[in-house]
């Protein structure tokens, strides 16, 4: 019998089972971490590939108006000058005189209650920032003494090609990953058979030199994106928007989330290119709801500013009429480590087995870092051990599988529940007698006994 535990879930519990369970780890740990830098362990990393994989299959295998892009993530600087990022890119930072540590003024107003709109310049800011700062206590000190505010760009500078010290030109690394898709827009064209309306998707890494990186995975400082964008002929945009933005809100849902835990919220105030601005939210434990996913209607800026500044015309003609145009850019982007801990907070869940408290991670199937765990009943009895072997060799070639025989059989469940893992075989003496294994299912702890013929069948989807 399981009985829920009703108790809220706290941020605090869940990221203790990344690290306990090899999820995800700070970054340069040994060295004292690295703000805003994460490592994804042996079970994150198999979780995020999940992820990746079901993003990449629902929007360009599945998909006959979608294909996929890898590209480069160094660009030429006017690649960036052309986006705005070398010029607009920025958030607002102050300085505490006393022990120097820096803040993020607009979320720092936020705390409490007041709004700084992202669109602010740097004078209406400060003007802002001076009324309230004497109710801004630094973080480290206790102090209100701030320096004035001044706009921090977000774009991280190399040396890529600097051989002469001088800095004349810096090359960045990506302050987002959509860019590429942008600048093979013409590419695509001309060497498929897409016609526009048509979508690119891409998994790119982002660098963002954040002042202040917080919530865990919420906001880092390298981190990779998800990122589509659907091109449609001018003004036809609104019904393809609302698809888009409805699809989003579904694979959400058939990945497991709850629908209850997701909504939209639409931009207040949009940049001035933007026709509509959407997030998809998420209820995060401790956090509360916070975007996981951007759905913008960007108009046709991304394509014009490219044409110019390269002085390529990303102009498309239309087959059929001969019309041409610059198409307008409908774009969905996800942070994957949003996205990550997004999956893990939704599945964590505390509940009680007969006397005893478990914490198990509710994952789909398909998303679960493990699918399945084969133990031997006693790991000193070798004809147990030799069966078992038999059966994890038989699954480890089709499916994620691991091995485990350490500690009882109670404590093996255990381990195997806060990884997610829907399935646990267990071969004992009864095996040896009827070629019948055990399977315990993970979220119900209910037990029966499969033939080893039928095991692959009962524990794998009709298409693995």
């Amino acid at each position: 019998m399981i009985d829920k535990n009703t108790s809220n879930i706290q941020m605090e519990s869940i990221i203790s089972l990344c690290k306990r369970r090899g999820f995800v780890y700070q970054g340069s740990d040994i060295y004292g971490g690295m703000a805003g830098m994460y490592d994804f362990g042996p079970y994150g990393v198999e979780l995020l590939n999940n992820i990746k994989a079901q993003w990449w299959k629902e929007n360009v295998q599945t998909r006959e108006d979608y294909v996929g892009l890898d590209s480069a993530m160094f660009k030429e600087p006017k690649v960036w000058d052309a986006s705005g990022h070398t010029s607009g890119f920025s958030d607002p930072l102050s300085e505490c005189k006393v022990c120097n540590t820096r803040i993020r003024v607009d979320k720092e107003l936020a705390k409490i209650g007041i709004t700084a709109d992202e669109k602010m310049s740097e004078a209406a800011i400060n003007e802002l920032f001076d009324a309230h700062k004497a109710d801004i206590k630094c973080p480290k000190c206790g102090k209100t003494d701030w320096t004035p505010v001044k706009a921090f760009n977000l774009l991280v500078k190399t040396n890529m090609g600097n051989f002469t010290g001088l800095d004349e030109q810096p090359v960045y690394l990506p302050g987002e990953a959509c860019q590429g898709i942008y600048l093979n827009f013409k590419n695509i064209v001309d060497t498929t058979r897409m016609k526009v309306p048509f979508g690119i998707a891409q998994i790119g890494k982002a660098f963002r030199n954040e002042i202040s990186p917080r919530n865990f995975l919420f906001r880092c400082r390298e981190f990779e994106q998800a990122d589509t964008q659907y091109f449609v002929k001018p003004h036809e945009n609104k019904e393809a928007y609302e698809r888009i933005k409805q699809e989003r809100m579904d694979w959400y849902v058939r990945m497991g989330i709850k629908p209850e835990n997701l909504r939209f919220k639409q931009h207040d105030n949009l940049v001035f290119y933007a026709s509509d601005a959407w997030d998809i939210e998420y209820n995060f434990p401790s956090y509360g709801f916070d975007e996981i996913e951007g759905i913008h209607d960007r108009t046709d800026y991304d394509l014009s500013q490219h044409t110019k500044f390269s002085g390529v015309d990303l102009s498309y003609k239309d087959p059929y009429t001969g019309e041409k145009y610059i198409p307008w850019v409908l774009e969905t982007s996800a942070g994957l480590g949003r996205m990550f801990l997004t999956f893990i907070s939704d599945a964590y869940t505390e509940d009680k087995v007969g006397d005893d408290m478990r914490t198990v991670l509710k994952l789909s199937y398909d998303l679960a870092p493990i699918k399945v765990a084969v133990f031997p009943l006693l790991k000193n009895k070798p004809e147990l051990v030799a069966k078992s072997r038999e059966v994890y060799e038989m699954l480890k070639g089709r499916l994620n599988c691991e091995w485990d025989d350490n500690g009882n059989i109670g404590k093996r469940y255990r381990r195997q529940d806060e990884i997610g893992t829907p399935y646990c075989v267990v071969v004992d003496f009864e095996t040896l007698e009827d070629n019948m294994v055990t399977v315990r299912d993970r979220d119900t702890t209910e037990q029966k006994r499969v033939s080893i013929d039928e095991l692959f069948a009962t524990i794998a989807p009709t298409n693995a």
